[in-house]
Order: structure tokens, then sequence, then C-alpha cells
């Protein structure tokens, strides 16, 4: 049966796809920011997989959607992979989305990529909405070269070691952070990156939408003069300036290392960030893991 999908008022017939595994680009928060190949796909598709029936349910509803929806999140998406590719396998075409923007991006979608592949069947993407791209092009920071890291580790050791393996990078980064450890994670930034230009990105496309710029420490005590922090939100780390790092800069480096990570690897890492031998940046980590 071929499916529809409606705008407004308007009707529309979507047309018949090849069989395949179609990973569809979703809005991140306004939900006008869907393409017409996306609703296109969504209306063909003979079952629609999601992270959360819930979420994807109003979306579908927007737009006058009634196909399967069924769910495939980070607990079940292993086993489902290989059942997904023989739908495919046998002519079926399934859509993937996540909760919101783009599928894969810190969401789940690689098994299934890898089945489909696996089983040599047709995989391709719809292309939309994203997070990261929207809080790198707001950010005034460079775009030329970005790393998107995902969201940041919750543990505060963990947290800060990432920052570190990144405080020497040439290139922006780009870091989820749930609103909720907001505070916890700018003092972390500050600390570790100084006053290094960031900035932090909200309710992305939504009516509240809202971008703050500056050193983390700055941002910091924007946000403490508020009772609290709603929405998705993305932080932008500006590369590095290229100068090498100071003595107390050394210091924590080594330190952050040092509560993280074995000795061995935390005197690699330091190594690579401080310009320090591995063996002076080993002594010094060990004298550190000694201490009471």
């Amino acid at each position: 049966m071929t499916g529809t999908y409606a705008i407004g008022p308007h009707g529309f017939e979507a047309p018949t796809l090849p069989a395949g595994l179609y990973l569809v680009a979703t809005p991140i928060g306004n939900l006008r920011d869907i393409t017409i190949r996306a609703l296109e796909t969504l209306a063909a598709a003979d079952v629609i997989y999601c992270e959360d029936t819930r979420v994807s349910v109003k979306l579908l509803e927007r737009y006058g959607i009634r196909r399967a929806l069924k769910p495939c999140h980070d607990h079940s998406e292993t086993g489902l992979a290989p059942y997904i590719a023989e739908l495919v396998g046998q002519g079926k075409v399934i859509a993937f989305i996540s909760d919101a923007g783009t599928p894969l991006i810190s969401d789940p979608g690689y098994r299934l990529v890898q089945a489909c592949q696996t089983a040599g069947v047709m995989v391709t993407a719809i292309p939309g909405a994203s997070a990261v791209v929207s809080a790198l092009q707001l950010s005034g920071l460079a775009s030329d070269q970005f790393h998107f890291i995902g969201f940041l580790p919750q543990k505060k050791s963990e947290r800060r070691a990432v920052l570190t393996a990144h405080s020497n990078s040439t290139a922006t980064v780009v870091a989820f952070e749930s609103p909720n450890r907001m505070d916890d994670a700018l003092q972390d930034i500050a600390e570790v990156l100084g006053t290094r230009p960031i900035a932090l990105a909200r309710e992305l496309t939504k009516l509240h939408e809202e971008v703050l710029r500056g050193s983390a420490q700055e941002i910091l005590a924007a946000l403490t003069k508020r009772s609290n922090l709603k929405g998705e939100c993305v932080v932008v780390i500006a590369p590095t300036s290229g100068s090498a790092p100071d003595d107390a800069e050394i210091a924590r480096i080594l330190a952050d290392a040092a509560a993280a990570l074995p000795a061995s690897k935390a005197a690699a890492q330091a190594s690579k960030l401080t310009g320090l031998s591995r063996d002076e940046a080993f002594r010094r980590i060990l004298a550190l893991k000694d201490q009471p």
C-alpha cells in the first residue's frame, strides 16, 4: 500500500522506493525542519524503527504519516540488526530514525549499518538537521576543522582526562552535555583549558534558542544567576592557540592524566600534550601517584 503524508491541509503520495535501510535525519527541536525527502521516505517505509516510539509518534502525527513504528535502541539494536537486515533482503523498505537529529551521531544505528553491509543490502542516508553542525555554525569559532567527541564523561576524572587529551587540538572541539552536569563540566573546562573561548548552545531551533559565548568561567558565572538550565546542550571549544603549555598547565595535565589512567598510559598521553619526554612524564606521574 502506498504511503501518504501531509503538509498543512495538503496531502501527498509517497513515491515507491527500492528495498533498503534508510537512515533518516529528523528535526532537533522545530518540527518544521524536516525535509521533503525525509517525509517521502518515512511515508514509503514498510517499517520505521526508532529509539523511542513515544517521541517519534509526535513527528509522524504532525505530518499525517501512518506506518508501523517499532523501537530499536542501544539495548536492542544488536539483537535486532540481523533481523532488520533480513527484512531488507526480503524486499522491505526500512527507515531508521533517532529521537532527534542525524542517526548514528552519538545515537544508535551503526550496528544496523554493519549488519546490512554484511548482508549486501542497500543502505543510504537522508540528510538533515544536526545539533553538532548547528552549534558549530552559531559558535563564532573556527569551523574549517572540528572534532566531535560525543557526550562528555559523567565522572570528573574521566571528563578532565578527555578535556586534557584535546587541550592541544588544532581543530575546534564539539561535545554534548546534560544540562544537569553543565556547571561541573564548565568548571572542569575552566580548570583544564583556562580562558580559552567556548560557546554553549542550547534549545537549538526552538523558541528559547540561546548561545552563550566567552570563557568557561564567564559562562559559568552567567549561569549561576539562573535557577536551572533546561534543554539539550552543545559545548563548542576553540582550538589551541599553538603556544607551549606553561608550568602550571603542565602540572594540571600531569595530575589529570595520573588520576584517570595507569602510569604508562598517563605518561604517553602527558608526553604528547606537554612536550615532556615520556621518561620524565612517567617519573612525575609516579611521584603523583605515590602522594597520599
